[in-house]
């Protein structure tokens, strides 16, 4: 190979040298493999950073010594002046789309009438919402890659590809040898949670944000400088080949595998072996995991398993006979903005709201969506009268995605934000270093109806039988005015309301009777302080006995714990300084709220076995959520980090704990099951 060629000019290096350098190409390419594909990291960032450099600076002085699969070709390449292309081996196609089981099934029977046999089994894989490449390898090591491009012919985005931590640059060779050639299909994505911090930075930076996160992953692998690439959060998944040479496959889920043994990352939710009634069920599945996925996805892609049976049914012209892809409904359509109205929230914050032509997104007709403050109206230029692009985020939340700015007819309004409150008519202003417009006034009808709702609702007192519309109906007739007033509510007058009688009034009673015995967490969650959530709850209850001592406690006391914020620990301090709630409090005390404390209990052990001990969560508990179990370990002055390493005292490991397990085996960290690590915390779990 070329590489290896040792032009006269190039310094000599010692063996001394050339040991170094190899040491180091393997050890940051292991170490890369296992923090982008494992997701289970050895060293930390600056560890890593520092040995790149050395491996920068090595090969910079010996260039001879810089091979095509070398860890420092990540860090990208001089800027290109534009794209070549090449021609795939065997044309990337689409796929033909479904849009209900009886479309699916109508596939499956022709599947059947051409291979003229029932016996058929499917892959079933994420249809990920992405951008398709293809990635060339020979003798291992990767040497072109191209887009999809036309199906035929794509960009050569090689150098922008290198810059891609999960892409392996030489493959993975421990359990079979790499073929002659192979040329490996993937899907380039970004991560939902990347891909909101990406465009926030965008965005403080003064650059446009991208629409969503497929338009910024195809944005990033065009950059014909490919330092631009590096810095962008690509992932891939792969799913499939093209052509192959030294390899013979004979099912859809032995490729999968094989890729996955060469180094790549496979979807982990890929099913194999399935017939056509579980191919409908994993739909089913597919539609109802969506929103917990931190990447998108819009359907399923249904493959054929047996090659052979790919073989015999071959290609269309534009699409494969033996796969189709299974879409969910559109998530993303085009209406009108016909007003904006302003909502009041329990913390004042007035929220512009879009209200639509009705529009059925993904099954559901959408109404109104939430255009969250003046900022992003100003930034997306949204106004009265706009076409606008809508969807639901996470099939749940509809938010405006962007304006179509090319229908615009002249007659549009621009919108401005209220001087006063929309409810109570009092003063707003705009918080400092915030984008929160407020209304000042704690008496708003709307404030207090918020807050009682938040008070009530199953996260705090968890009040069964206090729905939005009786709250409503209680604040507006004047039975409550304040949190106090739920506690001397008189069963009587409720069954005298409207849709209450007897019944549900005796009912809500017994329920606020027993809402009066609350733990300090979830009352400290009740009272809705700004920025102050669950987990800021259980770490105050956890440091401080009782709500006395809380209230009592300034700003510099609160911010010295563990976890909660600067900003919290201000909000709370202001919080309970002020009289009006020093009163409420008394007020609530004084209809009989009592307030425990078990988890300061829990905690107050001196010399805890947890104490001074560095611990790493993994797994599924059974009798408490991980969070709750970091909070308390926390409070027991345990420091509790993400992964394993030999500074890790302890590693808690609830069911299917995953290869910490084994990283913990390696270095001689003492596990503990449920059962023990609830032993050690104290009687009160054991």
């Amino acid at each position: 190979m070329q590489w290896w060629i040792w032009p006269e000019n190039f310094p000599m290096t010692t063996d001394a040298i050339q040991e170094e350098v190899l040491a180091l190409q393997q050890e940051l390419t292991d170490h890369s493999y296992r923090y982008h594909v494992l997701d289970d990291p050895v060293i930390d960032d600056e560890t890593y950073d520092k040995k790149l450099r050395r491996l920068i600076e090595l090969e910079t002085q010996y260039p001879q010594l810089q091979t095509p699969d070398s860890p420092t070709l990540r860090v990208g390449a001089p800027p290109l002046k534009d794209f070549k292309t090449a021609e795939h081996t065997l044309p990337m196609l689409s796929l033909d789309n479904a849009f209900s089981d009886d479309e699916i099934m109508a596939f499956h029977q022709r599947v059947i009438k051409s291979l003229e046999t029932e016996d058929i089994l499917y892959t079933v894989e994420p249809k990920l919402d992405g951008v398709a490449v293809e990635l060339t390898y020979e003798g291992g090591l990767l040497t072109l890659a191209t887009t999809r491009g036309d199906g035929r012919t794509g960009e050569v985005i090689t150098e922008n590809i290198r810059t891609i931590g999960q892409i392996p640059l030489k493959l993975n060779q421990e359990k079979m040898a790499a073929p002659n050639r192979i040329e490996v299909r993937g899907e380039i994505i970004i991560k939902t949670p990347d891909f909101e911090v990406l465009n926030r930075h965008r965005t403080e930076n003064g650059e446009n944000a991208f629409a969503n996160p497929r338009n910024a992953a195809a944005g990033s692998l065009r950059q014909l400088d490919s330092k631009i690439t590096a810095s962008r959060p690509l992932c891939i998944f792969a799913y499939g080949i093209g052509a192959v040479e030294g390899m013979r496959f004979t099912s859809q889920s032995q490729i999968l595998e094989t890729l996955g043994s060469f180094g790549f990352p496979v979807n982990g939710y890929v099913q194999k072996g399935v017939d056509i009634q579980n191919v409908l069920k994993v739909y089913q599945h597919y539609q109802e995991l969506r929103p917990d996925l931190d990447y998108e996805i819009d359907g399923t892609v249904i493959k054929v398993d047996e090659i052979r049976f790919q073989q015999a049914l071959g290609e269309k012209t534009k699409s494969p006979r033996w796969a189709i892809a299974y879409k969910f409904p559109a998530m993303e359509k085009t209406t009108t903005i016909t007003d904006i109205l302003v909502q009041v929230g329990r913390t004042g914050t007035l929220t512009p709201v879009a209200v639509l032509e009705p529009v059925n997104i993904g099954g559901v007709m959408v109404s109104r969506a939430t255009l969250h403050n003046e900022d992003e109206i100003r930034r997306k230029d949204i106004r009265i009268g706009d076409r606008v692009m809508v969807t639901r985020a996470g099939d749940v939340i509809p938010k405006v995605v962007k304006v179509v700015s090319e229908l615009r007819q002249g007659n549009e309004t621009i919108f401005e934000m209220p001087v006063s409150c929309p409810v109570c008519g009092s003063q707003v202003r705009r918080m400092d270093d915030e984008a929160a417009i407020k209304c000042i006034n704690a008496a708003c009808p709307a404030q207090i109806k918020e807050r009682i709702r938040h008070f009530v609702s199953k996260k705090a007192l968890d009040v069964d039988g206090l729905g939005k519309k009786l709250v409503e109906q209680l604040v507006d007739i004047g039975l409550v005015k304040t949190f106090a007033d739920l506690f001397l509510l008189e069963q009587e007058k409720l069954a005298e309301l409207e849709r209450m009688g007897d019944k549900s009034a005796a009912n809500l009673i017994d329920a606020l009777t027993t809402a009066r015995s609350v733990d300090l967490n979830r009352f400290v969650f009740a009272l809705g302080i700004d920025h102050t959530g669950e987990n800021a709850g259980r770490l105050l209850a956890g440091t401080y006995e009782n709500l006395e001592g809380l209230m009592a406690a300034s700003a510099e006391d609160l911010a010295g714990i563990h976890g909660l914020g600067e900003k919290t620990a201000t909000a709370i301090a202001s919080f309970f300084s002020n009289p009006e709630n020093q009163r409420l409090v008394a007020d609530l005390e004084a209809a009989g709220v009592r307030i425990s404390n078990p988890l300061y209990a829990k905690q107050e052990t001196k010399d805890h076995p947890f104490s001074g001990k560095t611990i790493v969560l993994t797994g599924t508990l059974s009798r408490l959520t991980r969070s709750e179990a970091k909070t308390i370990l926390l409070g027991l002055g345990a420091k509790v980090t993400g992964s394993v390493s030999a500074k890790t005292d302890f590693l808690v490991a609830g069911e299917a704990a995953g290869s910490k397990m084994k990283k913990a085996g390696d270095l001689g960290v003492e596990v503990l099951d449920e059962s023990g690590f609830l032993s050690l915390l104290g009687e009160d779990f054991g």
